[in-house]
């Protein structure tokens, strides 16, 4: 057996930043256009405070495909690498990116590129929280969350899952108690999902 490794493996679940594929429900504020350069600047907030974090590599995890030219300028760091999200819905995406993880790392956490207020520090917090939790979560305060840290794989947590609903957490939580892992919560974060989201942006670099 490989042995794992101690740091922690960092996955960004990332669109590709298309007009009209990415942050689509923003579109009726910002149009196609403006929706997709807000992604982008999403995106490159999120690898850049999974970098900071400093608590083990970062796997950009790309949809629809890694070929994006966005998506390879981050990776020209050498700390981060490229996947796929491949097919499936959302829980299956996420659960074959954890799993992966989890076969050469001891701890993963996976973060999607919605909530700007997730920054190193609470990168860092859920990585801290893993030394003695079996799983960590950041809730939304829409009822989902913006980050899920596991030391094992638990395909229960994302199978037939109602995703962007209100329900998301709860039902997270009755799984993660079924299948007797002990978690750990930090501070709920704001994503950005709907125009109404929008105040949470926040600050000059935002405007």
């Amino acid at each position: 057996m490989v042995p794992l490794n101690t740091d922690c493996r960092v996955i960004v679940m990332a669109k590709a930043p298309v007009a009209g594929y990415a942050k689509t429900r923003l579109i009726p504020a910002l149009g196609a256009d403006g929706a997709a350069q807000l992604a982008q600047r999403l995106l490159r907030h999120a690898v850049a405070q999974a970098l900071a974090a400093g608590i083990g590599p970062v796997e950009l995890c790309c949809a629809p495909d890694a070929r994006h030219a966005v998506f390879t300028e981050l990776a020209s760091d050498t700390r981060v690498t490229l996947s796929e999200q491949g097919e499936g819905d959302l829980g299956a995406r996420m659960a074959r990116a954890l799993q992966r993880a989890l076969t050469t790392h001891d701890r993963a956490v996976l973060i999607g590129t919605d909530a700007p207020a997730l920054d190193a520090v609470v990168l860092r917090a859920a990585r801290d929280r893993l030394a003695d939790h079996d799983a960590v979560l950041c809730p939304a305060f829409d009822g989902g969350y913006t980050l899920i840290g596991l030391r094992r794989a638990e395909p229960s947590l994302f199978e037939a899952m109602p995703w962007s609903t209100p329900e998301v957490l709860s039902i997270t939580r009755e799984r993660l108690r079924a299948a007797g892992l002990r978690h750990a919560e930090l501070a709920p974060l704001h994503d950005i999902d709907e125009p109404a989201d929008l105040v949470h942006l926040g600050g000059p670099a935002w405007e």
